[in-house]
C-alpha cells in the first residue's frame, strides 16, 4: 500500500470510530429515556449536557493538538471516547448518566477538533482535496453504529454489553489502522492567547460559512419528519424516510467531493452547495409535495454535504492561526448552529407555520453563496 494511501486509511479510521461510537449512543438514545423515565423535555436537558461537554472541549482540544501534535492527541482523546462510551452504560441514576454524557460529548467534540487538524496535515501532504472524503467515513461510521444498535435492540442486548462490545471492537480495530507513526507538526502557544477563541479575520466568515450548513443540518435532523407529516400529509413511517434521503445524499456527496472541489476549487465547490441547498429548499417548501420534499431534501444533503469538510480545510490551512485553534474557532460556530437550528425553527414554526420557518434554510443557503470567497486558500 502507498504511502499517501495508508495516511487516508489511518486518518479515516479516526473519522470512522469517531462516528461509530456517536451513532451506537444514538441508537440507543430512547433505551437511556425508558430507564431513567424521561419525557422530551428532560431528555431535551440530558443532549443538551453532551452538547456543553463538546462545546467546552473544543479549545482545550485545540490547544493540545498545537501542543502536542494532532496525531498523537487523536489516538489518546479516541481512548478516553471509547471509555466514556460505556461509562453511560454503568451510570445507575440520572445524575451519572448526566456526568457520563457530558464527558462523551467532550470527547466527541475534543477528537472532532484533533482529527480534523490531523486531515488537514493529511490532506497537505497526499495533495489532493481529501477533507470530505473523511467526513464521508464519520457517515458511514455513524450508520454502521446505529445498524449495530438496531442488532443489539434485536438480540435484546443490555446497554453495557451493547456498549462493552462495540466499544472494544472498534476501538481496537480502528486504532491499529490509525497507528502509524505519524509525527505531527507542533506550536507553542502564542504568548497571551485567549483560552477560548472565537474565530476573527477571514475566519470568521468561514465560521459564519459553518454556522450557516449545521444550522440547517440540525434543523433537518429533528424537523424533517415532522415536515413531511403536517406539510405534505406523509404517514409516520413516510416522515422517517426524509433525513434517510438526507443522510444518503450527504455520504455520497462526501464520498466524491474531493473530485468536486479539485475541479471547482474550494470558493466556486461552496458556491455550487449553496445552490443545491437552496433549490432543495425551494423543491421542499413551495409545492408542499411528498416526493419534492424527499428530492428538496435530497438536494439539500448535497449541499450541506460540502460545507463542513470546506470549512475545516480551509482552517487547518489557515496562514495566520494554528491548526487546532483555527479548527476549535470554526467548530464552536459549526456546533452552535447544530444547537441553534432546531429551537429557531421551532420558534418561527410557533409563529409562521413549520411550512415556512423551513425558508429560514433557504436564506442561509443564499449566505453561503455570497460569502463563499473566504473559503479559498492563500
Amino acid at each position: 500500500m502507498s504511502r499517501p494511501r495508508r495516511v487516508w486509511l489511518a486518518v479515516a479510521a479516526m473519522f470512522f470510530l469517531n462516528g461509530g461510537l456517536f451513532g451506537t449512543w444514538a441508537s440507543r438514545i430512547p433505551t437511556v429515556a425508558l430507564h431513567h423515565d424521561l419525557d422530551g423535555g428532560r431528555l431535551g436537558l440530558l443532549l443538551l449536557v453532551l452538547a456543553f461537554g463538546a462545546l467546552i472541549s473544543f479549545p482545550l482540544a485545540g490547544r493540545a493538538s498545537d501542543t502536542f501534535g494532532a496525531a498523537r492527541a487523536t489516538l489518546a482523546i479516541a481512548l478516553a471516547y471509547t471509555l466514556a462510551l460505556v461509562m453511560i452504560a454503568c451510570a445507575f441514576n440520572l445524575w451519572l448518566t448526566a456526568a457520563a454524557l457530558f464527558l462523551f460529548g467532550a470527547g466527541h467534540g475534543a477528537m472532532d477538533v484533533t482529527m480534523n487538524s490531523w486531515a488537514g496535515e493529511a490532506e497537505r501532504f497526499i495533495e489532493k482535496p481529501v477533507m470530505s472524503s473523511f467526513h464521508a467515513m464519520w457517515s458511514l461510521g455513524a450508520g454502521v453504529g446505529a445498524a449495530a444498535g438496531y442488532l443489539a435492540v434485536s438480540l435484546e442486548l443490555s446497554l453495557l454489553t451493547h456498549f462493552s462490545l462495540i466499544g472494544i471492537a472498534m476501538y481496537v480495530s480502528m486504532i491499529w489502522l490509525a497507528s502509524i507513526g505519524w509525527k505531527s507538526e507542533t506550536r507553542p502557544r502564542p504568548a497571551g492567547a485567549k483560552r477560548f477563541p472565537l474565530p476573527h479575520g477571514v475566519l470568521l466568515w468561514v465560521g459564519i460559512i459553518a454556522l450557516c450548513a449545521s444550522l440547517g443540518e440540525g434543523a433537518i435532523a429533528d424537523w424533517s419528519a415532522l415536515f413531511l407529516v403536517t406539510v405534505t400529509s406523509a404517514t409516520t413511517a413516510q416522515g422517517a424516510i426524509g433525513y434517510a434521503v438526507f443522510s444518503l445524499a450527504m455520504v455520497i456527496m462526501r464520498l466524491i467531493g474531493g473530485g468536486v472541489i479539485s475541479r471547482l476549487g474550494p470558493a466556486n465547490a461552496a458556491r455550487f452547495a449553496g445552490c443545491s441547498a437552496t433549490i432543495g429548499v425551494l423543491l421542499a417548501v413551495i409545492p408542499a409535495n411528498f416526493m419534492a420534499a424527499l428530492l428538496g431534501f435530497f438536494f439539500l444533503g448535497i449541499g450541506y454535504a460540502l460545507i463542513m469538510p470546506l470549512a475545516f480545510s480551509r482552517a487547518a490551512n489557515d496562514p495566520d492561526t494554528p491548526p487546532g485553534v483555527a479548527i476549535a474557532s470554526v467548530a464552536s460556530l459549526g456546533y452552535g448552529g447544530m444547537l441553534l437550528g432546531p429551537p429557531l425553527i421551532g420558534f418561527t414554526a410557533h409563529f409562521i407555520s413549520l411550512h415556512y420557518a423551513f425558508g429560514i434554510l433557504g436564506l442561509l443557503a443564499v449566505c453561503i453563496v455570497f460569502i463563499a470567497s473566504s473559503l479559498e486558500r492563500f
